[in-house]
C-alpha cells in the first residue's frame, strides 16, 4: 500500500491570512473573536464571531473573478494557492491527469443564497436571479473551480458531512492515493457563514455562545461556564502526495498522514452520544490504521467546540480509548482561538496538528478558568499556554451534526 505524505499547507483563518500568521496565533494563544462587522446584529442573540481580519477580495482577485466566487470559494482559492506554492510542485511538468481536488464545505455559498432570495422576496415577484447564482452557491463549485484554474484532471468532488466535511475529504484523498488513483491531491475545506442566516440559524438551535459581554473569551472548551461554540470562517488547504512521488521530486515533507477513521454515532441529529461511543471508535480505527500502539500517540487536537455536552462526551471517549495513557497525552482545543470553522474545521485543525508535530509545540486551549466537575481534572488540556514536548504522532478529531465522526493520525516523517 502506498504511503501518503503532506507536502504543502495553506490557510486563511481568524488568526491570520496565511499559514505563518495562523501558526503564530496558535502558538501565542490569540483569540480571533470580535464583534461582527458584516451586518447589523442589534436583534440577534449573538453579536460576535471569529471573522477573517483585514480581508479585501481585490487583494486576491480581479473584480470579474471575485463576482463569480462566493466568499467560501474565495477562501478556498486563497488557501489552495498558498499550499501549492508551499509544495514546490512544478505545474508545467506535473502529470495533471494524476492530480485531483477534493474540497469540502459544510454549507457552501450561504451568503450567495441568502442575498439572492432576499432580493427576490423584496422585489415584485419577477425572478431576476443572476446566472451566477447556482454556480456560486453549490458546495462543490470550489473543488471544480480550483481544478479548472490549474488544469488538474484527476478525481474531483466535494465532501459534505457538516463539521466533519474536510476531514472526510482528507480521508478520501488519502485512500485514493493509496489505491493508486492519483499521485497528488489538493484537499481542504472552507466556510463563510457569518451572516444573518448563519448566525440566526445556529442561535435558533441554541448551539452558539451568546456571551456578548465576554466575547473575546467566549470560546472556552472544557470550562464549566462554556455556553456554546463561536462561529468562525476561513479555509485550510493541504497537498497530499504519494511518498515515492514526493521523494522523487525532492519535495519538502511535513509529515505522513498515517491513519484514518470514520464512524457514526447513530444517536441524534445534533447531540453527541453521551458516552462518546462514535468518538471512541473513530480514534481506535485511526490509530489501528496507522499501525501504531495507543501509547505512541502524544497529542490529540480535539473537536472541542465548547458546547456543554460535546466536550464531556469527547473527554470520556479519550479516557475510554487510552486508559492510563490519557494522562500522558497533551490535549488541546484550537477552536478556543479560531472559533468553529464548520466544514473547514477539519482542515484547519489538521494543519494545526501537523504544525504541532513538525515543531514539537502543543497549541493551547485558551480562555479556561473554571474546571468542569464532569471532566477528569487529571487530563492535560494544555490550558492557556502552549507547551513544548516531543510529538511523534498525533490525532485530529472532527465530529459533525448527523453523528458523523472522522479522525486522522499524522506522524513525523521517517518515524
Amino acid at each position: 500500500m502506498r504511503r501518503v505524505v503532506v507536502t504543502g499547507l495553506g490557510a486563511i483563518t481568524p488568526l491570520g491570512n496565511n499559514l505563518h500568521e495562523y501558526w503564530e496565533g496558535l502558538k501565542n494563544g490569540v483569540s480571533g473573536s470580535g464583534m461582527i462587522t458584516r451586518f447589523n446584529t442589534e436583534k440577534f442573540k449573538t453579536k460576535f464571531a471569529c471573522e477573517i481580519k483585514n480581508y479585501n477580495s481585490s487583494d486576491y482577485f480581479d473584480r470579474k473573478e471575485a463576482n463569480k466566487l462566493d466568499l467560501y470559494s474565495q477562501f478556498a482559492h486563497i488557501a489552495s494557492d498558498e499550499a501549492l506554492i508551499d509544495s514546490g510542485i512544478d505545474l508545467d511538468n506535473v502529470d495533471k491527469d494524476r492530480v485531483g481536488v477534493i474540497w469540502s464545505s459544510g454549507i457552501g455559498g450561504l451568503d450567495t443564497f441568502y442575498l439572492a432570495i432576499k432580493s427576490y422576496v423584496m422585489g415584485d415577484g419577477t425572478p431576476r436571479f443572476s446566472p451566477f447564482f447556482i454556480p456560486k452557491m453549490i458546495a462543490n463549485i470550489a473543488s471544480g473551480s480550483i481544478s479548472i484554474k490549474y488544469g488538474f484532471r484527476g478525481p474531483n468532488f466535494a465532501t459534505v458531512s457538516a463539521c466533519a466535511s474536510s476531514t472526510h475529504g482528507l480521508i478520501d484523498a488519502t485512500n485514493l492515493i493509496k489505491l493508486g488513483k492519483a499521485d497528488i491531491f489538493i484537499t481542504g475545506g472552507s466556510e463563510a457563514a457569518i451572516n444573518e442566516p448563519g448566525i440566526g440559524g445556529f442561535n435558533a438551535m441554541m448551539a452558539m455562545s451568546t456571551n456578548n459581554e465576554e466575547y473575546i473569551t467566549a470560546s472556552r472548551p472544557f470550562d464549566l461556564t462554556r455556553d456554546g461554540f463561536v462561529m468562525g470562517e476561513g479555509a485550510g488547504a493541504l497537498i497530499l502526495e504519494d511518498y515515492e512521488h514526493a521523494r522523487a521530486r525532492g519535495a519538502k515533507i511535513y509529515c505522513e498522514l498515517a491513519g484514518t477513521g470514520m464512524t457514526a454515532d447513530a444517536f441524534h441529529l445534533t447531540a453527541p452520544h453521551p458516552e462518546g461511543y462514535g468518538a471512541r471508535n473513530v480514534m481506535k480505527l485511526a490509530v489501528d490504521d496507522a499501525g501504531l500502539k495507543l501509547e505512541e500517540i502524544d497529542y490529540i487536537n480535539v473537536h472541542g467546540t465548547a458546547t456543554p455536552l460535546g466536550d464531556i462526551s469527547e473527554a470520556k471517549a479519550i479516557i475510554s480509548v487510552f486508559g492510563e495513557h490519557s494522562y500522558k497525552l497533551n490535549i488541546s482545543a484550537t477552536k478556543s482561538m479560531t472559533g468553529h470553522l464548520l466544514g473547514a474545521a477539519g482542515a484547519a485543525e489538521a494543519i494545526a496538528t501537523i504544525m504541532a508535530v513538525v515543531h514539537d509545540i502543543v497549541p493551547p486551549t485558551i480562555n479556561f478558568k473554571v474546571p468542569d466537575p464532569d471532566i477528569d481534572p487529571n487530563l492535560n488540556l494544555t490550558l492557556n499556554k502552549a507547551q513544548s514536548r516531543t510529538i511523534n504522532a498525533a490525532i485530529s478529531n472532527t465530529f459533525g451534526f448527523g453523528g458523523h465522526n472522522a479522525s486522522i493520525v499524522v506522524k513525523k516523517a521517517g518515524v
